[in-house]
C-alpha cells in the first residue's frame, strides 16, 4: 500500500487528491489546522484517511506530527508527500499591509520548505528507513513563470518554489528521492473566490478601479477553469509514474494560458495587462 501525504487536505486541490489517492488504494495522511476541520475530512474520506493536525508556518507541530507519522510508518519509507497548502492575498504591493505578503510568503514559500525538511527523512532521506525512496510533488502555479500584477506576495511565493525545486531534485538525487513541479493555469478552487471580499479596498489608491477589475477576473477565471480533479490525477501520475516530468503545465487552454504568456516579450506582456487592467499613467492636476 502507498503511503502519501498531502498538505493542506480541507478543501480544493489538496482535498480531492487526497480523495483520488484514497480511490486508488492508498494510505492518506492529510494536514489540517484546526481538530474540527481534521473530525470533519476524517469523516468524509473514511478510515485510510488520518489527519495530522498543523499550520505550515508551525515548524514545532509539523515536526511532531513528522515524529508521530515515522512511528506508524514503523520503519517503512513514505511514498509521497504533496505540498499543497497555500493562500493568495491580493493587492497592491506598495500600498498592501506587510503582514499579508508575510502570510503568503511564510505559508506558500517558507511552510513548503519546513514541512519538505520534516518529511523528506521518511522518504529515504533517512537511510534508516527501508524500502524504495519517495517523491515529492509540490503544487506551483502559472504565476511561478509569470508576474501577473496585484499578486506580488503570492507570485514571489511561487517564483521561489520553483528554484527551491529545482535545487531539490538535485540535491536530493543522493537518496533516490524525485521532485516534481505542477505549475497549473487557474484552477476552480476557493482560494479564488475569497478574493472578492477585497474589492474596493484601494479605491483611494491610483490603482483603485485598476485592483477591482483584476480581482474580478480572477474570480472569473477561477470559477471557468481547470478542475481540481484533474489536478488530482496529475498529481498521482506525477507520484507514480516511473519516469515524470520534472514540471507539467496543466492549462484549460494550454497556449493561451501557459505557452503564449512564456514566449511573448515581456515589455508587450506589460503593456497587455495595462491595457486590459486599465494600468495607465496618471496625470498630475494643474
Amino acid at each position: 500500500m502507498r503511503t502519501v501525504v498531502v498538505t493542506g487536505v480541507s478543501s480544493g486541490i489538496g482535498l480531492e487528491t487526497a480523495r483520488h489517492a484514497l480511490r486508488q488504494g492508498a494510505w492518506v495522511f492529510g494536514s489540517v489546522r484546526t481538530g474540527d476541520d481534521a473530525v470533519r475530512v476524517e469523516r468524509e474520506l473514511g478510515e485510510r484517511f488520518t489527519p495530522l493536525v498543523f499550520d505550515v508556518r508551525d515548524e514545532l507541530a509539523i515536526n511532531a506530527e513528522a515524529d508521530r507519522l515515522r512511528r506508524i510508518l514503523d520503519g517503512q519509507t513514505l511514498s509521497g508527500l504533496v505540498n499543497n497548502a497555500g493562500v493568495a492575498i491580493p493587492g497592491p504591493m506598495l500600498a498592501q499591509p506587510i503582514e499579508e505578503i508575510r502570510e503568503v510568503l511564510d505559508t506558500n514559500l517558507l511552510g513548503t520548505i519546513l514541512v519538505t525538511r520534516a518529511f523528506a527523512p521518511l522518504l529515504g532521506a533517512d537511510p534508516a528507513m527501508r524500502g524504495p525512496p519517495g517523491r515529492i510533488v509540490t503544487i506551483s502555479s502559472i504565476a511561478g513563470l509569470l508576474g501577473q500584477p496585484f499578486l506580488s506576495g503570492y507570485v514571489a511565493s511561487k517564483h521561489g518554489l520553483e528554484g527551491v525545486c529545482d535545487t531539490l531534485r538535485r540535491e536530493l538525487q543522493v537518496f533516490g528521492i524525485g521532485v516534481v513541479v505542477i505549475g497549473p493555469a487557474p484552477v476552480k478552487t476557493p482560494i479564488w473566490d475569497k478574493a472578492e471580499r477585497f474589492k474596493g479596498r484601494y479605491a483611494d489608491t491610483a490603482w483603485g478601479e485598476a485592483f477591482d477589475r483584476g480581482v474580478t477576473t480572477l474570480v472569473a477565471n477561477g470559477r471557468h477553469s481547470l478542475t481540481p480533479e484533474s489536478i488530482a490525477e496529475l498529481v498521482w501520475h506525477a507520484l507514480t509514474v516511473k519516469q515524470p516530468r520534472p514540471r507539467y503545465s496543466p492549462a484549460k487552454h494550454p497556449f493561451v494560458e501557459q505557452a503564449l504568456a512564456r514566449i511573448l516579450p515581456r515589455r508587450l506582456l506589460d503593456r497587455i495587462f495595462g491595457r486590459f487592467l486599465g494600468l495607465r499613467r496618471q496625470r498630475a492636476s494643474s
